[in-house]
């Protein structure tokens, strides 16, 4: 008898063991532990593999001089562009500054869909639209790190490099910039710093708090990120008010529900007391996500790049 109760227990034990390993293996907890580990950014490339087919979308790359290493961008090209009539035919281009750090050229492709969308309708004129990779801090120099100059690899290198090697329209007047939350900090910074290269541009949802902090703190952004003092979206737009030249166009988009909103308003406040000219888009219910603002009002912030490109005299 007690034998069998020796066997029975065994059993039950083992029976036990492995229904606990079960339910560990499908338990709500191990499975956040995972998705945490895969969410965990990844190390800074400045080449990303595109995954996602979307029409008229690729990925390429080009060699960087000042760090002789290669640097990925990913770009939209237009139905119209590959049409045989049209072979010499140029297009304006619109460089697109991605949110997040690290960069990546790869993060805000899914855009693409609804470019083409628009585009593809009719609705929109064909515009070049160019993903860029904005480097280890997005969109900013570091000069103190080692291949971390993300603003003039895109503006001396990326571009040059774009314009002789697609049909674009080569000038600032077929050239505009736009980006979102990280990308809106660097639209607003680089449309200022370089009204020369575009004619157009679209910062949204960008974090002009920080900005504003890092101009009152002598370029600090917190410990480890101290940046060239004046080197902001608010010091960048009061150099630009005292010499308002070359024109921009400028459209500041963001959505009522995103984390950004009022420090947004109280950066439209700041550049009406600069007596810059722009225009505001403000999506009601959206938060802080681009594609959500493509979604609902997109096709409002192409077209205001198409008609700058029309005002230039870059398209008819």
């Amino acid at each position: 008898m007690r034998m069998r109760t020796l066997r029975y227990f065994s059993r039950f034990q083992l029976l036990c063991v492995v229904t606990f390993a079960a339910l560990m293996l499908t338990s709500p907890l191990v499975g956040q532990g995972n998705k945490k580990k895969q969410n965990k950014s990844s190390p800074f490339r400045w080449v990303n593999e595109l995954k996602l087919k979307k029409p008229g979308l690729s990925h390429a790359t080009f060699r960087s001089s000042s760090m002789n290493l290669d640097v990925g961008y990913c770009i939209y090209l237009p139905p119209q562009y590959m049409n045989k009539q049209n072979a010499r035919k140029r297009f304006p281009v619109v460089y697109y500054l991605h949110g997040g750090r690290p960069g990546s050229e790869t993060k805000s492709v899914r855009l693409a869909q609804e470019f083409h969308q628009h585009i593809s309708s009719g609705e929109v004129a064909p515009l070049i639209y160019v993903f860029v990779n904005g480097g280890p801090v997005s969109h900013y120099n570091l000069p103190d790190r080692k291949n971390a100059m993300g603003e003039d690899i895109f503006i001396k290198e990326l571009i040059p490099h774009i314009d002789k090697t697609y049909r674009t329209i080569a000038n600032r007047n077929g050239r505009g910039i736009e980006g979102f939350s990280q990308g809106g900090r660097g639209t607003a910074r680089i449309m200022f710093k370089h009204p020369q290269l575009f004619c157009s541009a679209s910062p949204g949802g960008g974090g002009y708090a920080t900005e504003k902090r890092i101009s009152q703190e002598n370029g600090r952004e917190n410990a480890r990120l101290i940046f060239a003092p004046g080197d902001n979206t608010w010091d960048l737009a009061r150099g630009y008010s005292k010499h308002p030249e070359p024109k921009l166009r400028i459209l500041i988009h963001v959505g009522t529900k995103g984390f950004n909103y009022k420090n947004n308003l109280e950066y439209m406040t700041f550049l009406e007391s600069l007596k810059i000219p722009f225009q505001r888009l403000i999506v009601p219910g959206v938060p802080h996500s681009a594609k959500l603002i493509y979604e609902k009002s997109g096709s409002r912030i192409m077209k205001f790049h198409e008609e700058s490109f029309r005002l230039s005299g870059a398209i008819k």
